[in-house]
């Protein structure tokens, strides 16, 4: 398959999920509405959110394709990178605090909480490593700066 035709396939491809993505916003937003208890209603407004992103990054991978191609220069890179390492410290202090959250209630039947502390560790560990993966991008993009 050329270029050109996985180009095509992956734009009707994030086409057909924001269709799915909206479905799910839609959904989440019929369980919020039926409901009172605080633990349901903020699980679905995470899970609302995060849908509302991946059609936001949908859109940007559709964009990429169809419109201006994204661009990183090695200036810019330059210029925040150091913030983002600094970001980054923040990410994965959050990280340890949340670890030590949860060896706190652990086996004190603290479901409810630990079940929120579960959810935050695994975001936090996925915006450390959304930001440490920055640098195989600037990499792919510019193998040899």
């Amino acid at each position: 398959m050329s270029t050109k035709e996985v180009q095509e396939q992956l734009v009707n491809s994030m086409k057909h999920w924001q269709q799915i993505e909206n479905r799910s916003i839609e959904s989440t937003a019929a369980v919020i509405a039926k409901t009172e208890n605080p633990l349901i209603r903020l699980v679905m407004e995470i899970v609302q959110r995060d849908s509302q992103m991946h059609h936001r990054v949908q859109q940007m991978i559709i964009d990429s394709i169809e419109g201006k191609p994204i661009v990183l220069s090695t200036d810019e890179m330059g210029s925040i990178s150091e913030m983002i390492d600094n970001h980054l410290d923040i990410e994965n202090e959050m990280v340890g605090l949340v670890h030590q959250s949860l060896s706190d209630v652990k086996n004190k039947k603290m479901v409810v909480q630990e079940y929120l502390l579960n959810f935050l560790v695994e975001d936090e560990k996925k915006h450390a490593s959304m930001l440490q993966a920055l640098s195989k991008v600037k990499q792919g993009m510019y193998p040899y700066g």
